[in-house]
């Protein structure tokens, strides 16, 4: 006979309100509602990763969850301060936007935020800025190469690799 640990009725319950309590006191940005005023959406999401003026007198809060996550999401506001827009943009869409050759390192902080990690191989000089995200529900990661003169010279994508052997086996 095997013996199976017994976890009491109300275990389940105990998890589910604390997990509940948990995601109550985190923001999350789609649930943001469009026309909120700039101050309440900040109140409620804290400070951002990055923040720039839009072309209409508006501004962008960008919101990362790199290293660790896989979102990236742009608060847009008008110029009364009124938010308009809510848009995670860690998308292979995305990155297959950028103009190699034509984008900077500028443009891909201002599109992307930080990435989560800055690599350096022998076969490319300059840097190469690598974001996690979600494709399908798959992990991938995007490696933007950036050259000497910050130009983006090369966007490629690999799977997410999970070391999860024991390295003692």
């Amino acid at each position: 006979m095997i013996a199976r640990p017994v976890l009491f009725r109300g275990a389940r319950w105990v998890v589910w309100g604390a997990a509940s309590l948990w995601l109550a006191g985190c923001a999350v940005p789609e649930w943001q509602k469009i026309g909120s005023p700039r101050a309440e959406v900040l109140e409620d999401m804290g400070r951002p990763t990055l923040t720039h003026a839009l072309p209409d007198g508006g501004e962008r809060l960008l919101y990362s969850r790199q290293p660790a996550g896989q979102q990236v999401y742009h608060l847009d506001f008008d110029a009364r301060q009124r938010l308009t827009r809510v848009q995670q943009v860690l998308t292979m869409e995305q990155f297959f936007a950028l103009r190699v050759g034509i984008d900077t390192r500028a443009s891909v902080l201002q599109q992307f935020g930080p990435p989560a990690l800055v690599e350096h191989v022998a076969s490319f000089k300059g840097d190469i800025w690598t974001y996690r995200l979600l494709d399908n529900g798959a992990a991938r990661q995007a490696h933007v190469h950036i050259d000497p003169s910050d130009v983006v010279r090369r966007v490629m994508f690999t799977d997410e690799v999970f070391n999860d052997r024991d390295p003692f086996d």
